[in-house]
């Protein structure tokens, strides 16, 4: 779910997902290229010789960019909507104890 998120922003390659996901939990999170279900992401070869294709490839070993399809940006969309609520209740639960008496 982590890696869809940073599609919401635009078409990104996967090294740069697992970038942003580390960046934006200060190191905590490390996140591998997760494998996507092809009906709800679409990628495409990235531009053939330019110094940024060259350099992605000699870094990742792949030069693909992924974005989302109509269908994919809706079943993320209700997912995130899904996990949101999951994490209020989690967060109800583990919220402070009341002092019993």
């Amino acid at each position: 779910m982590l890696n869809l998120r940073t599609l919401l922003y635009g078409p990104a390659h996967g090294h740069s997902m697992g970038k942003h996901i580390q960046r934006t939990t200060n190191e905590f999170l490390q996140v591998q290229t997760a494998r996507f279900t092809p009906r709800c992401i679409a990628w495409s070869e990235e531009g053939g010789s330019s110094p940024n294709a060259r350099l992605r490839r000699a870094e990742t070993g792949n030069s693909k960019y992924y974005r989302f399809t109509a269908k994919g940006r809706r079943q993320f969309l209700a997912e995130e909507s899904h996990w949101k609520q999951m994490a209020e209740a989690v967060a109800h639960v583990m919220g402070p104890a009341a002092e019993e008496t």
